[in-house]
């Protein structure tokens, strides 16, 4: 950034398509990372929105059922076996409510 003088590549050649690359990659990462973080953000706060619910029992929900949309269809009879009947009902009644 500093030179005065700037380089110049061809576009053509390897030494371009490999900064390329790198730049690509790089980003594709930082994006990706971000996503990941921003949906499992998402997906804790829904469960956790709900009165009684917390972490550990979002990850234990999330743990047994895989997505929060089986969480959501899931009966209050299975949900009560993983997090006891109150919690339960609570979380059955909350979806349903939506």
């Amino acid at each position: 950034p500093e030179d005065p003088i700037p380089l110049y590549l061809d576009k053509k050649s390897e030494s371009l398509k490999i900064i390329q690359y790198l730049r690509n990659e790089a980003h594709r990462f930082g994006i990706t990372f971000h996503r990941n973080k921003r949906s499992k953000g998402a997906i804790n706060s829904e469960l956790e929105g709900i009165n009684g619910v917390g972490e550990k029992t979002a990850q234990q929900l999330l743990k047994k059922f895989k997505s929060v949309k089986r969480i959501k269809e899931a009966s209050v009879e299975s949900l009560s076996q993983e997090v006891g009947a109150s919690k339960a009902k609570k979380i059955y009644e909350s979806f349903r409510q939506k």
